[in-house]
C-alpha cells in the first residue's frame, strides 16, 4: 500500500489537477486478514505460506495461499467500490461460470463456496473496509504475444463473438444487478455537486459536468432500449486471459470491472489488445485504438459470428466516455495505485475527454462493416 501523503506533490503532468489521496490511509496487515478470512471458511486447514502475486497497478491485491498439505488457492483482497457491489458481482460471476456451456464451461476462475454461496469475508476496522474472496487456481495455457499478428486478431474476433453469444444465452438465469451506466454517472454528478473541489478547479468540475450531461443526452440517441444486457468484464488485456494452441479462449481471470451491461463496453479494451502499439507496461487510455484498421478487422470477424448494429457502433464513443468518467475520474483514486491515478486522471482532462467527439468516427467503422 502507498503511504498517506500529508502534503501531496504537484502533479507533474497537469499542475492544476492535484494528486488525490487513496481511500485507505493505513497499511493493512494482509496476512492477518487472510488468515482470519480462511479461518471463517475452514479452520481445520492450516496455511503454510501467503505470497503476494499482485500486478501492483491497482489497489486490489491477489495472493497465492499454500497450505501445509500443499494445496493451493488464490485470494483476492479488495477495498475498491462498495462491499455490496463486490458481493453482487462475484455471485453473478460464479453463477455465470456454472451456466456457460461448452466450449466456455471452464473459462472463468471459480470462487470457493460455503453453504452453496460464494464465500466472502468482510474485514472492518476503523475506516478500513476490505473484502476477501477465494478462488480455485486458474489453469493457464498460452498467452497471446504483446503485439498481435493478423491471424491472432482474426481468431480473437471470432472467439469473443462466440463468448458474448454464450454470455447472452446465460443471462436470464443470473442474479440481478443493481449497477447501471446511469446510476454510476448519477453518482459522479452527485459528487460534483457536493464537493467539486475534489476534482480540481471549478473549470475542471464544469468540464466533467458537461461530459456527464453529454453522455446522458447521447445515450438516448441510439435506440439503446434494443441493446442487450449481458455479463461484461470490460478490462481485457494480454495478462488476464489465455488461449489454446488453436487460439481459442481457454481461461479468464481478474474481475475488477465486471458488470451486467452492454457488450459494447468490452470493445474499447479489445481495441487496445489488437492495437498496433501492442500491450505496454506503462499505459494510457487513448481513444485512437478504436480507429485502427486492426480493430476494424477484429470487428469484422466478430460481426460474422455475432452481428453488430450501426447504433451499437455509434455508441462506442459513449462507452469510452463512460469508461473515462466512471473508472478513471470517479473511481480512479480508489482503484489505481497513486502513480497511475495521478497520471490517468490528468490525461483524462488533457487528452481522453477532449478526444471523444473529435477523434472517433463511427461512420468509418459502419461503412467497413457494411452496416446501415
Amino acid at each position: 500500500m502507498n503511504k498517506e501523503i500529508e502534503n501531496p506533490p504537484v502533479n507533474p503532468i497537469n499542475p492544476m489537477f492535484p494528486i488525490r489521496a487513496s481511500k485507505v490511509h493505513t497499511r493493512l496487515d494482509y496476512t492477518s486478514i487472510l488468515k482470519k478470512a480462511w479461518e471463517g471458511y475452514d479452520a481445520s486447514k492450516t496455511i503454510k505460506e501467503i505470497e503476494d502475486i499482485s500486478a501492483m497497478v491497482s489497489t486490489n491485491h491477489v495472493f497465492r495461499i499454500t497450505f501445509t498439505d500443499d494445496d493451493i488457492i488464490i485470494a483476492k483482497l479488495s477495498y475498491f467500490g462498495k462491499y455490496e457491489h463486490f458481493k453482487e458481482d462475484h455471485r453473478i460471476i460464479h453463477s455465470l461460470s456454472n451456466n456457460l456451456l461448452y466450449p466456455f464451461e471452464n473459462l472463468l476462475a471459480k470462487s470457493l463456496l460455503k453453504n452453496n454461496r460464494v464465500y466472502i469475508y468482510r474485514y472492518k476496522h476503523g475506516k478500513t473496509d476490505a473484502w476477501v474472496v477465494f478462488y480455485n487456481p486458474t489453469r493457464i495455457l498460452d498467452r497471446l504475444p504483446r503485439r498481435l499478428e493478423e491471424h491472432h486478431i482474426i481468431k480473437l474476433g471470432e472467439q469473443v463473438g462466440k463468448f458474448h453469444k454464450a454470455c447472452s444465452r446465460a443471462k436470464n438465469v443470473l442474479p440481478k444487478s443493481s449497477k447501471t451506466l446511469r446510476t454510476d454517472i448519477a453518482a459522479l454528478q452527485y459528487q460534483l455537486e457536493v464537493n467539486e473541489k475534489q476534482f480540481g478547479s471549478a473549470m475542471q468540475a464544469d468540464f466533467l459536468k458537461y461530459h456527464c450531461d453529454l453522455f446522458l443526452k447521447n445515450r438516448s440517441k441510439y435506440n439503446m432500449s434494443s441493446f442487450e444486457i449481458i455479463p461484461v468484464f470490460i478490462d481485457w488485456n494480454i495478462g488476464n486471459f489465455s488461449v489454446t494452441p488453436n487460439l481459442e479462449l481457454y481461461s479468464r481471470w481478474d474481475y475488477d470491472w465486471f458488470r451486467m451491461s452492454y457488450r459494447i463496453l468490452d470493445f474499447y479494451f479489445f481495441s487496445r489488445v489488437v492495437s498496433d502499439r501492442g500491450d505496454r507496461t506503462v499505459f494510457s487510455y487513448v481513444i485512437n485504438t478504436m480507429m485502427e484498421d486492426r480493430f476494424i478487422l477484429f470487428l469484422k470477424e466478430y460481426h460474422k459470428v455475432n452481428p453488430i448494429t450501426a447504433d451499437e457502433i455509434r455508441f462506442l464513443k459513449e462507452s469510452y466516455r463512460f469508461f473515462i468518467l466512471n473508472y478513471v475520474i470517479k473511481d480512479g483514486k480508489f482503484f489505481f495505485n497513486e502513480q497511475y491515478a495521478q497520471k490517468l486522471q490528468a490525461e483524462a482532462f488533457e487528452i481522453y475527454l477532449p478526444s471523444v467527439d473529435r477523434d472517433f468516427d463511427a461512420e468509418k467503422i459502419i461503412d467497413a462493416l457494411g452496416l446501415k
